[in-house]
């Protein structure tokens, strides 16, 4: 089969026939349809991101793809199945604190770097070969764009933020960074989930009205000014009433005085989820005031990606119309333009922009 390589940090993907893979127990082999390449996988195979990946290794974070072949141990899947793979992967010896790896793309300690190196490769390939537990059947209706559902790996990261942090239908909820690629996807998935207001602050005016145009009068733009203080009082006011919850999303290159003054934006009881990359690539750590944590009794929570559920729940929310994928922009390249996919990305990551790679042959 022929899949895109990673054979050093700093130097193009090569499209090379490598051999395919095979389904053990607990494992499914998917012809990958469409993949989404990140607006900073440039800086990941480049190396400035310091992520642990190991060249050589086919990388490339989940995608929609159809079953191949399945494991012994596989009671459902079957060939010719239509499914979403999420390259989030747990180990299956510590149910209480397991390792980490995102297949084809980071991992966590030296379990997931374990992990990372029995099954290294992701979707930037023909065929791929996840773990059973990793694969979820997609509607029916999915088939007639994957590229467009292969966007479930940018949804999938703030749901799994919003429900770590509860919220509710109902609730005010304010996205830190909500700008960006990511943070974009934030306001749609909490807006779907029934937030009764979105604060969006960030300083790209255009970005802000478009944000509004789309989604009406439950968000509320903030033009930010870089003014700590001033910036936390045009959140606060723009809220209208109290913020039940911040979630922030802000990346390596924003800096912690930014999550902080969005974050102390909360109500008493409040809660503050952490998903973003501040402090990632250096500069000052965010330094939140004791005091106002504990008399405020305000719950600060870090959630890096989520659980299993996350991804059931996600594809019920499109499916059912809650989540409308067909306001996106996508962009698709073959497998052997993927240089200028990554390219394309890194220069087309704004809000409701996705780059697609279609590794399968047809």
């Amino acid at each position: 089969m022929r899949a895109a390589v990673l054979s050093e940090f700093g130097a193009p993907l090569t499209v090379q026939e490598v051999p395919e893979p095979r389904a053990g127990g607990g494992e499914v082999v998917v012809e990958v349809l469409a993949t989404g390449i990140l607006p900073y996988a440039e800086e990941v195979f480049s190396g400035r991101r310091n992520y642990p990946l190991e060249p050589p290794v086919v990388p490339g974070p989940g995608g929609v793809g159809r079953v191949v072949g399945v494991g012994p141990d596989a009671t459902r899947l079957r060939a010719g199945d239509l499914v979403w793979c999420d390259c989030t992967v747990r180990s299956r010896d510590d149910a209480l604190t397991p390792d980490i790896m995102l297949q084809g793309w980071s991992s966590r300690g030296e379990g997931g770097a374990r992990l990372a190196r029995h099954l290294p490769d992701g979707s930037f390939a023909e065929l791929m070969r996840v773990p059973t537990e990793n694969v979820y059947p997609l509607p029916a209706g999915a088939a007639d764009s994957p590229a467009r559902w292969s966007s479930l790996g940018v949804y999938v990261i703030p749901y799994g933020g919003l429900l770590a942090g509860g919220l509710e239908a109902g609730e005010t909820l304010l996205v830190s960074g909500a700008t960006g690629n990511l943070g974009s996807a934030a306001v749609a998935v909490a807006l779907a989930m029934g937030a009764g207001r979105v604060v969006t602050p960030g300083r790209n005016r255009a970005v802000l009205d478009l944000l509004a145009d789309r989604f009406g009068s439950r968000v509320s733009p903030v033009e930010l000014t870089g003014d700590e203080d001033a910036d936390r009082v045009a959140m606060s006011a723009a809220a209208e009433g109290p913020i039940d919850m911040v979630i922030d999303l802000l990346p390596p290159s924003a800096p912690s005085s930014a999550t902080r003054a969005a974050a102390m934006t909360v109500r008493e009881y409040g809660r503050v989820v952490l998903m973003g990359g501040v402090g990632m690539l250096g500069g000052a750590d965010l330094a939140l005031p004791y005091p106002w944590i504990m008399r405020n009794s305000v719950t600060v929570r870090g959630q890096w990606l989520g659980p299993r559920t996350v991804n059931v729940g996600m594809i019920r929310l499109i499916a059912s119309g809650a989540l409308d994928l067909d306001v996106e922009k996508v962009r698709t390249f073959p497998l052997d333009a993927v240089n200028d996919a990554i390219g394309y990305a890194a220069a087309h990551g704004g809000p409701f922009e996705r780059t697609v790679l279609i590794p399968a042959a047809g």
